[in-house]
C-alpha cells in the first residue's frame, strides 16, 4: 500500500456544543495517531439542504463537499446522538444524500471501513449504532465491530463539550486507530473481491429463503 490513509468523520448535531462531535474529533485524534489523514465534516458547519431527490445530479456546494470527501475516503467515523431512540435527523439526511453515490463505479461506500459512535442522554447508546450499521451496510460499507455507545453523556463530557472521562476517551482514540488498522488491511489486498462475495451471499441467502418457501 502506498500513501496516507484518509479517515473522514462525519457527525455532530446541529448545537453549537455537541458531545457527539467532540466523540468524533477524539477518535479522528486516534486515527491521526495511527498514521492516518483525517477530515472532519461537522454537520452543524456543513449546513446541509434536506436531501431531494430531484436534486441529485445538481448538489448543492455542502452536498458536493459531502459526497466528495466521503467517496474519496479510505474509511469514516460515524458519530450521532440519539434523538428518540434512533440517530438525529441531521445526521439521516447526511446519510440520505451519499444515495447520489450510487451511480459511481464503485457505487456508495464500497469497502470503506466505518466506526460507530452514538451520545446518549440516558442510559442507552447502542439504539443508533445499530442503526447506524443497518445504513453502512446499505451502502456497502464494512463497520469494525469494536462500537463506542457513549450512554449518559452529560457525565462524560464538560460544558464546553470536552471529555472528561479517560476511559471513554481511550475508548474514542482506540476505535480511530481500529479503523486505520482495518483500513490497511483494505487497501493492501487488491485481491480482495468483496462485491462478488457479498453478492454471492446475497444469492444464496435468496435462494435459502425461496427453498423454505417452497
Amino acid at each position: 500500500m502506498n500513501g496516507e490513509l484518509r479517515i473522514v468523520g462525519l457527525g455532530g448535531s446541529l448545537a453549537e456544543v455537541s458531545r457527539s462531535r467532540a466523540a468524533l474529533t477524539v477518535a479522528l485524534r486516534g486515527a491521526e495517531h495511527a498514521g492516518a489523514r483525517t477530515e472532519l465534516l461537522d454537520l452543524r458547519e456543513l449546513d446541509l439542504p434536506m436531501f431531494d431527490p430531484d436534486d441529485e445530479s445538481h448538489p448543492s456546494p455542502p452536498a458536493e463537499r459531502l459526497l466528495e470527501a466521503c467517496y474519496g475516503a479510505d474509511g469514516m467515523l460515524w458519530a450521532s446522538p440519539m434523538y428518540q431512540g434512533t440517530i438525529s435527523g441531521a445526521f439521516k439526511n447526511a446519510l440520505d444524500w451519499l444515495h447520489a453515490l450510487g451511480t459511481r463505479e464503485p457505487s456508495f461506500l464500497h469497502d470503506k471501513v466505518i466506526g460507530l459512535i452514538s451520545a446518549a442522554g440516558g442510559t442507552q447508546g447502542l439504539q443508533v449504532v445499530n442503526t447506524m450499521e443497518y445504513s453502512a451496510r446499505a451502502l456497502r460499507g464494512w463497520a469494525v465491530p469494536y462500537v463506542v455507545p457513549i450512554a449518559s453523556a452529560w457525565r462524560v463530557f464538560d460544558a464546553d463539550g470536552t471529555v472528561t472521562d479517560p476511559s471513554v476517551e481511550l475508548q474514542l482514540e482506540t476505535l480511530g486507530g481500529e479503523v486505520v488498522r482495518v483500513a490497511k488491511i483494505f487497501a493492501a489486498d487488491g485481491l480482495a473481491h468483496r462485491a462478488d462475495e457479498c453478492e454471492q451471499a446475497a444469492q444464496t441467502a435468496a435462494a435459502a429463503v425461496t427453498g423454505a418457501v417452497d
